[in-house]
């Protein structure tokens, strides 16, 4: 039946954590796993679920240009200068497009306000269809931007809370909690990477978190 099935699924999956975490004992990698929610997916479930980001070929835009010959430390982290929001989860919904925006701008709010303030991806999820985006179905997160640019606005997290579903806009310009005045894209090479973070600040990025580790992944 469904729930012995599942339960097998668990089991293996269960068995597959306690080897990277033994390697990881013995000094073979840095990070560790954990049981989580995902438990009691396949491999494949949890790819056709969550692995759902819509690549496109970009069209041609503003391509940002990171400062020549600066001096970038070796190593900075944001959250220890209060420009990154405590983790969120976006369930089992393919909404990681809108997590990457939401996160980015909220750095750059911080920059500007000196404010750091949770920024709504269900606003994101429901209004942006109109700049290409699918919702809960898959997105991009220049297209995001663009919704925020040409919206005038974005909510809250506080006022317009993550519902993991479709749902109507119901975005309210008195709520406004952030905006978008430009975007551009970061050039995909190490180095200009490397510079734009340590000069701008939290950039949106995606990866292919399709692997194993990063189902279970706990930390490292």
């Amino acid at each position: 039946d469904e729930e012995g099935w599942r339960r097998a699924v668990w089991e293996r999956n269960m068995q597959m954590i306690e080897q990277p975490n033994q390697e990881h004992s013995q000094g073979k990698h840095s990070f560790t796993m954990a049981m989580n929610g995902f438990g009691d997916m396949t491999s494949e479930e949890f790819k056709q679920v969550l692995n759902d980001l819509k690549f496109q070929k970009l069209k041609k835009g503003k391509v940002f240009q990171a400062p020549l010959f600066a001096e970038v430390p070796s190593s900075v982290d944001w959250r220890e200068k209060g420009y990154v929001t405590p983790v969120k989860n976006q369930g089992n919904r393919r909404c990681c497009w809108a997590f990457s925006a939401t996160g980015a701008l909220e750095g750059q709010m911080f920059r500007k306000t000196g404010k750091l303030v949770s920024l709504s991806e269900q606003n994101l999820v429901d209004c942006s269809w109109p700049q290409g985006n699918k919702g809960c179905y898959g997105g991009r997160m220049d297209k995001a931007f663009r919704y925020v640019k040409e919206n005038g606005g974005l909510e809250s997290e506080e006022s317009y809370p993550y519902h993991a579903q479709n749902e109507f806009c119901k975005y309210k310009p008195e709520n406004s909690a952030a905006n978008v005045t430009a975007f551009w894209s970061v050039i995909n090479k190490e180095d200009g990477l490397m510079t734009t973070v340590a000069t701008v600040g939290p950039v949106s990025a995606a990866i292919d978190a399709s692997l194993n580790s990063f189902q279970f992944y706990k930390k490292g």
